[in-house]
């Protein structure tokens, strides 16, 4: 592979503070089973923001985890693409530098990309990666919900948050699974979180909310809080009511979680052990090798496009930011800080199909 240079988005940490700004980079070469991705669109996550606020990564990091485009080389063992293909992947933008979605140019790994299906567009696809990976893993793997995958009639699971993007995703998921899915939104989401395959839908403004769903769903076991704020973790937990369950949360290292019920079982999700190496975020929090997750979010990705190609799993509702420059990348950031998206995620138009 010749050396590729991208125009990106590039942190840039100055003695006024933080700032966005657009910069040529030179992209690493490929490894095995990586391929070069032409982006066409790139999608905003929550963790972009806060890796940008919580400077994560420091000075020249190009953040962004999901995007969308078309592959213009391959890596020496790559068996699952061509070149032209239309795929969506996940990458974590920022711990590698210079490496991350906001970019003209991308590197996926074959197995943590699908390619996309007939009808979906490549803003849609977009939105997907990361949302429905997270969710994949926090009901399944070992280290978190742990949820059997034999037999899950009759057995429930609370998605706190079911209208975010995580949330909708975890919905129809664990609706593929054969679960049976309890969730809490804000009243005007009611319709989206049900014909996601939401059973029990719960307003989390309501005061009674957690007793509620206690009383409702009393062998509640399972939950997962898709929000990760001061008190999430802790309604969720507390809407298990006596029973030896588990949370999990979306927040790593278990932030906000100190007031779980002790009989509770609290366990994270990081979504980046999707990939075979062992990951480092703010130097404080780590993460092995889990050689499990890897399998298993391959196997999502596999499934995905016949899944979507029958209508089981829909993307989430996009709200267009137009070009990608630092001026929209930072509009769309401080959306997320003013808590002003609701049941849809920030696309940017990179590249042109």
């Amino acid at each position: 592979m010749s050396p590729v240079t991208a125009k990106a988005i590039v942190q840039r940490n100055r003695e006024s503070g933080r700032v966005l700004v657009e910069e040529t980079i030179e992209l690493p070469a490929l490894e095995e089973h990586q391929v070069l991705v032409r982006v066409i669109n790139s999608a905003l996550n929550p963790t972009d923001v806060q890796s940008f606020d919580g400077d994560a990564f420091g000075d020249g990091a190009v953040l962004g985890c999901d995007f969308a485009g078309i592959v213009e080389e391959l890596g020496p063992k790559v068996s699952t693409f061509v070149v032209g293909d239309r795929i969506v992947a996940l990458i974590w933008g920022g711990e590698i530098h210079p490496l991350g979605a906001y970019s003209t140019y991308c590197i996926a790994d074959e197995r943590i990309s699908f390619k996309i299906p007939k009808g979906l567009d490549f803003p849609e696809a977009s939105t997907i990666p990361l949302a429905s990976n997270t969710a994949w893993l926090a009901l399944l793997s070992k280290d978190c919900l742990n949820i059997p995958r034999s037999n899950t009639k009759g057995t429930s699971v609370l998605v706190w948050g079911g209208s975010s993007t995580v949330g909708i995703f975890a919905i129809q998921l664990s609706r593929k699974l054969g679960l049976d899915v309890v969730t809490t939104c804000s009243p005007r989401n009611n319709d989206v979180v049900k014909s996601a395959g939401a059973s029990l839908v719960f307003d989390y403004r309501d005061p009674l909310v957690v007793a509620k769903i206690a009383e409702t769903v009393p062998d509640l076991r399972y939950a997962f809080d898709t929000i990760g704020n001061a008190t999430s973790s802790t309604m969720a937990a507390e809407a298990m009511g006596s029973n030896k369950g588990n949370v999990c949360t979306v927040r790593p290292g278990k932030q906000y979680t100190e007031n779980v019920p002790k009989h509770i079982l609290v366990t994270d999700v990081l979504v980046f052990t999707a990939f075979l190496k062992p990951h480092v975020y703010k130097k404080v929090y780590k993460w092995p090798t889990r050689p499990e997750d890897h399998a298993l979010s391959a196997e999502l990705y596999q499934s995905l496009p016949q899944w979507i190609e029958q209508g089981v799993f829909k993307p989430q509702r996009t709200r267009r930011m137009g070009k990608l420059s630092a001026e929209t990348l930072a509009k769309a950031m401080q959306l997320y800080r003013d808590n002003a998206l609701s049941n849809e995620k920030c696309v940017f138009d990179v590249g042109t199909a």
